[in-house]
């Protein structure tokens, strides 16, 4: 009798809720061609194409989705076996310090599958700037940080790492004399790193608003006031990136 694989329908859901075989490795711990090859497998078990390629992507088609469907399904289930029958319940308190962007984007989620493992767990969240969240005197009192490292090759618990891209409203019109940077206050990884790559094009800038949430410094890009710089997972879905060749490449960073 034929078996689908748990692991290879979690890559599947990973891929179509990440949209990209990139992103779902990253989520997952897998190398690009580990995902591939599970979708492959997959594939191959069903005797269907999953995804089609349009342009540099793989979209899920129809036979896909309803994969997706029945694989969520499955998933839902196995994870409620497991949850059942741990033997040792959980519970107390886990504080959490997280960058406020990645509360805005990551947080609903992480709450939600938090509370779904560990309900008598109480979940604390702080949200401030990584170098705040990483002072000696302070990390002492969280059990887990997520931040943002400006050497992701050199850091010891880097997890992952995310491109850093220019962002703005979907409307904004980008202007050069002097470019307008949005941004958190000095010591922002993300600052840091625009005026360093804006000082290395030798291009004119300043600071038109300083703000250390993200949703402030959302409400003024939406206002027009100039660009910033974030992980390209953590833009809100009402900005957008900005791809304009007269903005210097900005790298990476670790997670």
């Amino acid at each position: 009798m034929k078996q689908l694989s748990i692991d290879q329908l979690r890559t599947l859901v990973a891929v179509i809720d990440h949209n990209g075989f990139t992103k779902a490795g990253d989520i997952l711990g897998r190398s690009q061609p580990a995902i591939s090859a599970h979708i492959r497998k997959l594939e191959q078990q069903l005797d269907r194409k999953l995804f089609n390629k349009e342009g540099q992507r793989q979209i899920a088609n129809g036979d896909g989705q309803r994969l997706y469907q029945y694989a969520k399904q499955l998933l839902a289930i196995n994870d409620q076996v497991f949850e059942h029958f741990q033997q040792q319940q959980l519970s107390g308190q886990l504080k959490l310090g997280i960058p406020s962007e990645f509360a805005t984007t990551l947080l609903p989620r992480i709450v939600g599958e938090f509370n779904k493992l560990y309900p008598d767990v109480q979940l604390e969240v702080t949200s401030a700037l990584s170098r705040k969240l990483l002072d000696s005197d302070k990390r002492r009192y969280y059990d887990l940080i997520l931040a943002l490292s400006d050497s992701p090759h050199n850091a010891e618990h880097t997890v992952l790492k995310d491109e850093l891209v220019w962002v703005g409203a979907p409307d904004h019109r980008l202007s050069t004399n002097p470019i307008s940077l949005v941004s958190a206050p000095s010591g922002c990884i993300y600052r840091g790193r625009a005026i360093n790559r804006l000082n290395q094009a030798k291009l004119s800038w300043r600071i038109s608003f300083t703000n250390a949430d993200l949703s402030g410094i959302t409400a003024a890009l939406i206002e027009g006031l100039g660009v910033t710089v974030l992980a390209k997972r953590s833009v809100p879905p009402q900005l957008t990136i900005i791809n304009d060749a007269r903005l210097p490449k900005l790298g990476t960073v670790g997670i």
